[in-house]
């Protein structure tokens, strides 16, 4: 399609995006908190190491950002058909700037994946080997962004700033046919959006811990946020209003039940949840399971602004690339 035939008119903006998730909060909240816990389940299962697989899809963002500027586009299958993937020009001071990580910790950490068989170094150069580790096709996550993508649409129709009208699969299918673009923009989404809430937390584990109790806590007051067919749906500061209000449940989630929805070692957790203990993030009930404060949500209200951008930003790419293709 050349750029004559385009109706920019039809495309979005971030903006458009942006505020259709703040005023859609009270429908779109808990399909994005589970969208992000699975993918931070994804990102601890390859290698029961956070850090270890930030720092791979650091390196496959690099080459993909490489394919867009080149113009070159592969499918899902066709990215998936090749055993090994090799990234030009690696740096581990350029690691340390996208990830905020001490030179020391990259440099270790990309040690540990070479003893591992995941990568072998040349110089500047370094190949992925796919084959050496459980490198999970996004197939799932790629279900789980369609659907949240496509609840954003929904939004945006009923309000008629976008008149494309779709449904999950479609998105699923055009991601699949787009995958080196689409999965870069995942990316840039992810990575940022991770470093984010580390910067909050100190480290991606107890942000994972962190967001598992989130993630309940959310599920548990879950139907004071349910308006009804019928009724419109609550924006973020009301939504945010309402789940302050109702932190005080008394149903929170054992150590040993976030071991077994992570499979973070139950030591580790118990030793993260500490700190968030004395950070005041968290507080125990009288069953010993662990429950969100009102600072919890309190504090992390900053960083969700950015969260929201990024987030959007995403979609409008994926929602204007529906319409152009």
């Amino acid at each position: 399609m050349s750029i004559q035939e385009i109706d920019f008119s039809k495309t979005l903006s971030d903006d458009q995006v942006y505020e259709t998730i703040m005023a859609n909060y009270s429908n779109l909240s808990r399909e994005w908190i589970f969208h992000q816990w699975n993918w931070m389940n994804n990102v601890y299962s390859s290698f029961k190491d956070h850090y270890k697989y930030m720092i791979i899809i650091s390196l496959v963002e690099k080459t993909l950002q490489f394919y867009d500027q080149m113009q070159i586009k592969y499918s899902y299958e066709e990215y998936y058909s090749k055993s090994y993937l090799q990234i030009e020009k690696f740096s581990i001071t350029e690691l340390c700037e996208k990830l905020d990580l001490p030179k020391e910790t990259v440099r270790r950490k990309v040690l540990e994946l070479e003893k591992d068989g995941v990568i072998t170094r040349d110089k500047k150069k370094i190949i992925i080997d796919r084959k050496a580790f459980p490198f999970v096709k996004p197939e799932n996550q790629i279900k789980f962004s369609s659907k949240y993508i496509y609840l954003v649409s929904c939004a945006l129709n009923k309000n008629k700033i976008y008149s494309k009208k779709l449904d999950s699969k479609t998105i699923e299918n055009m991601i699949k046919k787009n995958f080196s673009l689409c999965w870069r923009w995942f990316y840039r989404m992810q990575i940022p959006l991770i470093i984010g809430y580390q910067k909050f937390m100190k480290d991606l584990t107890t942000f994972h811990i962190w967001g598992t109790i989130c993630m309940n806590q959310v599920l548990n007051v879950s139907k004071h946020l349910d308006t009804g067919e019928n009724n419109p749906p609550l924006d973020h500061f009301t939504t945010t209003d309402i789940l302050l209000k109702n932190l005080g449940s008394d149903t929170g989630i054992s150590a040993m039940s976030i071991s077994d929805m992570t499979d973070i070692p139950r030591a580790t957790i118990i030793r993260k949840c500490k700190y968030l203990l004395k950070k005041d993030l968290i507080h125990v009930n009288k069953k010993k399971q662990y429950i969100l404060t009102t600072m919890n949500f309190r504090a992390i209200l900053p960083y969700q602004t950015e969260i929201f951008k990024y987030k959007a930003k995403f979609i409008r790419k994926v929602l204007n690339l529906l319409v152009i293709s």
